[in-house]
């Protein structure tokens, strides 16, 4: 589906576990040893700078609630803000987390988007005029989506499935209740051919 899924698999297998419940921008725990005068080495670790903070996501239009280190902090407001961040910063420092929130962000983009359109198809659809650009809209579309279909359909294996899907999408497109016939399914591709090669 996304391009980003494998890398959130590939996020879990990673040795500082703590790191993949936050964004710690690449910070681990580190090890040493605590050396005084004597010269006897005792060993110790040094835990990351880690903060329970709310920060504001503009696509999602509220505030999540997340352990982030200071660093990562200091990225996401250079970044110019949450959303910025986990989009453009590479999956080794985001974490299973931050992998978490861009497809949460991605997702909530699309359905903005979405609610967007429908909003705007609502008020076209009022008037008769905008009832036929949201026609010609539908159409335009439509035919975007059938040529991407057929190209695709010539490198499959079954031909009938295609013709089915390709036949239910054309009497979409024609506002049919039911399949297009193969008549109607020809002409409406070699007239839509036609718009393609005229523009």
């Amino acid at each position: 589906m996304f391009p980003s899924l494998p890398r959130l698999l590939e996020a879990a297998s990673l040795p500082f576990k703590r790191s993949q419940l936050g964004l710690f921008h690449g910070k681990t725990k580190q090890y040493g040893n605590n050396v005084p005068f004597s010269m006897h080495k005792t060993r110790r670790t040094w835990l990351p700078n880690v903060q329970r903070k709310r920060i504001y996501s503009d696509v999602m239009a509220k505030f999540v609630r997340v352990k982030v280190t200071t660093k990562a902090l200091r990225s996401i407001k250079k970044a110019g803000g949450l959303d910025n961040y986990v989009a453009n910063t590479r999956h080794e420092l985001l974490g299973l987390e931050g992998m978490r929130l861009r497809l949460a962000n991605r997702d909530q983009a699309a359905k903005n988007e979405n609610d967007h359109k429908i909003k705007g198809a609502q008020e076209l659809s009022k008037t008769d005029e905008g009832r036929e650009i949201l026609k010609q809209q539908r159409s335009e579309e439509m035919g975007k989506e059938l040529h991407s279909f057929v190209n695709r359909s010539k490198k499959s294996k079954d031909p009938t499935i295609d013709a089915r899907s390709l036949r239910e999408r054309v009497g979409k497109a024609l506002g049919l209740s039911d399949l297009a016939s193969a008549q109607q399914t020809i002409q409406y591709l070699q007239s839509r051919q036609q718009e393609v090669h005229h523009t």
